[in-house]
């Protein structure tokens, strides 16, 4: 419960420093539609040749791109955002304040930064999967649904635990935001299913960046696609990948000086 209220407090300030710059509302609203309307002309493209995409029906995709859309909505409400500005507190030595406070630090560090506008992008994923399942129609069951919501826990999470161990190797290294702006730019690959990329590619975004735990696994789970093997992958790699952020952050703290270095 105190996560809880701690999380509840940074999503205020969040909400109250972005009221200060409200034109951001608009813009990102635009960038939002601009997302959407490419990711779904690309879809339309597709399937104005062909009635599937390596076995994918219409209906299916689009409830790939909600997924899209809604985690990586997500990822830049909260996790980016929250990351990014460790990594500075690593390099400026401003990190002492969260260290002396009352509570788990690793937490702090992962919610304390909000840019509460990038909501708009998690509820337009939302909007367009509720369109995907309304079209897929009696093809949801309460299994596909079940498997989905854990499929959806687990990639969030070995995404987030992806992110914290890049960020906190900012301990050691100084231009670690690089290798974010690469996630960025290959989390675009999420639009599409995994297995239309060749062998090499989705071994990349599989294992070295995890995309297709983000994406794919929880699309497959709606689809009835997702094998039990699959999804105990994904389970185990979150549990597994949690516990090595965690390690390794602990690790990360015993070498950072502090301000008064």
């Amino acid at each position: 419960m105190n996560q809880l209220r701690i999380l509840w407090t940074f999503f205020r300030l969040g909400a109250m420093n972005e009221m200060a710059y409200r034109a951001n509302f608009f813009t990102q609203i635009f960038q939002a539609v601009i997302s959407l309307t490419l990711a779904l002309g690309g879809l339309a493209v597709v399937f104005s040749q062909t009635d599937s995409l390596a076995g994918w029906r219409p209906a299916e995709l689009t409830a790939l791109v909600g997924i899209y859309l809604l985690v990586g909505g997500f990822i830049n409400l909260m996790i980016q955002p929250s990351m990014q500005r460790f990594m500075e507190d690593i390099r400026l030595g401003t990190l002492d304040f969260l260290i002396l406070k009352p509570a788990d630090v690793q937490f702090l560090v992962s919610v304390r930064q909000i840019e509460i506008w990038k909501i708009i992008d998690v509820l337009l994923g939302a909007g367009v999967l509720v369109v995907a399942l309304a079209q897929l129609g009696e093809q949801i069951g309460l299994w596909q649904a079940a498997t989905f919501g854990l499929a959806l826990l687990t990639g969030g999470t070995i995404v987030y635990s992806f992110w914290m161990i890049l960020a906190t190797s900012a301990f050691w290294f100084v231009k670690t935001e690089n290798i974010l702006v690469i996630f960025q730019a290959m989390y675009n690959a999420g639009r599409w299913p995994v297995t239309i990329y060749p062998g090499w590619l989705q071994m990349i975004l599989t294992f070295l960046v995890p995309i297709t735990f983000a994406v794919t696994v929880p699309a497959e789970a709606l689809t009835g696609r997702l094998t039990g093997q699959t999804l105990l992958l994904s389970i185990a790699l979150a549990v597994a990948l949690f516990f090595v952020a965690r390690r390794f952050w602990q690790f990360g703290m015993r070498f950072y000086a502090g301000a008064s270095a």
